[in-house]
């Protein structure tokens, strides 16, 4: 069966930047066979960044991931991350905190070029 992945924003953004793709970790991880989603957070980060003659890029990358909604369980989450990551004063910025509680409000692990802010987060399986 295949592996479900969230794709933090830094993933996709690199993917975008590099002129050989098949050097991103978005391929690699594809070569093996991987499925991805994204949080609604990284889908709201990439549109509003997004210059016009870009546009057509995104909204074609887009469509071939899922979207996990921020719900109710996600916000929670994101409560108890925060909380705990200011209780050993590591707090990261709001964005990663509400897609690392998406990530683990649906059991996901992630994909993340910023390693150092979301291996913080206690139970949060990090690629």
């Amino acid at each position: 069966m295949e592996k479900l992945i969230l794709l933090d924003t830094s993933v996709l953004i690199e993917h975008f930047r590099k002129k050989d793709k098949s050097k991103t970790t978005l391929y690699k991880l594809s070569e093996k066979g991987c499925r991805f989603s994204i949080s609604a957070v990284t889908y709201y980060e990439i549109f509003i960044g997004q210059k016009k003659e870009d546009a057509l890029f995104w909204k074609n990358l887009m469509n071939v991931f899922i979207v996990e909604p921020f719900e109710l369980e996600s916000s929670r989450k994101t409560v108890e991350i925060f909380q705990l990551l200011r209780k050993n004063n590591k707090v990261i910025e709001t964005p990663d905190l509400f897609i690392a509680a998406t990530a683990l409000s649906k059991g996901i692990p992630i994909a993340t070029l910023n390693k150092k802010h979301f291996e913080q987060i206690e139970g949060l399986e990090v690629i």
